[in-house]
This record gives structure tokens, C-alpha cells and sequence, in this order.
């Protein structure tokens, strides 16, 4: 959609300027402790961190389908970026998710990752944690890496952004950012990785790369 790419910069650059109205408490992180199977201290230390990576890693499919995330990889498996000839419009219409407060009727995504997607949203639109679709951000977008050089996932729409509000680039997940495990675990179930575990920030993003 083109709004959607029109508006891409703008709202992850607010991002940056909007301080987290929400955080979680100890009691969240002591929840994600037991779920992921170590002691629930609330302390979220190199331990939690190991066993958060290990519990998605377990969800995801024995043979993933995904690249991993080299430039040459990349090519290889999803073409150049800002190739659009490689892109769908994946209908969303009944599933919640709402771009800048307005219904979004269909994702611009990579062919390749399309099912994937459609299962994932279909999952979460089910969930508890169906208010993180109420602030999609983006999918597709033709850019480089922030502060970098190289094409971004979202320039081969193969990446997505969800609630970027409470999941900013720049704020450390879980102790700051809000990002719910259990969306990080629906991601993980289609063998994508979710940048807040594995990168402990940028909790809105999931790319579909090994």
C-alpha cells in the first residue's frame, strides 16, 4: 500500500522521540522466567537471555526455511532489494491490524514469506495479544539498515514492525520495551527471528532470516 510506504520514515523516526508509557514489572519477567524454563529471580541476565534464544530456537521448524542473513544469502533466496516484481499484496482485511489508526486491507511482503505472514497474523489476531496488530508499522519499505549502509529486510519485505510505540529501536527488551514473548514464540513457529531476543532491542521487528 502506498501510504504505508510514504509514512514508513516518518513513524519510525517518532519512535525515537516518544518515551515508553508502559513498562514490564517483575512480575512479567519472573511469568517469562518460568515459561522459558529458568529461575524466576526477575532479573533478566545473560541466563534469561540464553534460555529465551534456546526456547524460540526449539519452536522453530528442524529445517528452517529461511535464509541466513549475508548479503549473498539474501540475494540468492529473495533477489535484489527493492525488487517490487517479487512482492504480493496479502489480503489482512479481517484480521485487526491497523496502520496509523486506519484499517489495513493488505500487506506488501515478499512472495516467499507471504504464507508465513498470513499464519502468524492469523494466529495473533486470535491471541491475548491481539492489540500489537491495532499498531502494524510497516512491511515493505526500500531503504538501508538505520545508521547503516547495507539494504534493510524490510527493502526485500521480509521483515515486519508491530507496535513500535512501546518497542523502539533503541529500547532494551524485556526490561524497557513491551513486546509480548508469546508473539515472539508465533514468529518463531514460522522459523522467524524476532530482534528483541536475539538482539535484546528493536522489540517491534521480526525478519524472516535464520
Amino acid at each position: 500500500m502506498a501510504r504505508e510506504d510514504q509514512n514508513f520514515k516518518l513513524l519510525r523516526h517518532s519512535e525515537l522521540l516518544r518515551c515508553n508509557t508502559q513498562l514490564m514489572n517483575l512480575t512479567d519477567i519472573q511469568a517469562m522466567q518460568k515459561r522459558i524454563g529458568v529461575t524466576p529471580d526477575g532479573f533478566w541476565g545473560p541466563k534469561s537471555i540464553a534460555a529465551c534464544q534456546a526456547h524460540l530456537r526449539k519452536l522453530m521448524p528442524k529445517v528452517n526455511p529461511w535464509p541466513l542473513a549475508s548479503q549473498s544469502a539474501l540475494l540468492k533466496f529473495y533477489g535484489k532489494p527493492g525488487d517490487e516484481s517479487k512482492l504480493v499484496n496479502l489480503p489482512v482485511t479481517d484480521l485487526g491490524l491497523r496502520y496509523d489508526g486506519k484499517v489495513v486491507k493488505t500487506v506488501r511482503c515478499h512472495a516467499k514469506v507471504a504464507a508465513s505472514l498470513k499464519r502468524v497474523f492469523t494466529a495473533l489476531a486470535a491471541s491475548p495479544h491481539k492489540r500489537v496488530m491495532e499498531k502494524y508499522a510497516g512491511c515493505y519499505n526500500n531503504r538501508v539498515m538505520r545508521g547503516g549502509t547495507l539494504p534493510s529486510l524490510h527493502a526485500r519485505g521480509a521483515a515486519v514492525d508491530l507496535d513500535p510505540d512501546d518497542n523502539g529501536n533503541h529500547v532494551a527488551w524485556p526490561t524497557r520495551a513491551t513486546m509480548p514473548l508469546e508473539v515472539m514464540e508465533a514468529f518463531a513457529r514460522e522459523g522467524a527471528l524476532s530482534a528483541g531476543v536475539f538482539w535484546h532491542r528493536d522489540g517491534m521487528h521480526f525478519q524472516f532470516t535464520q
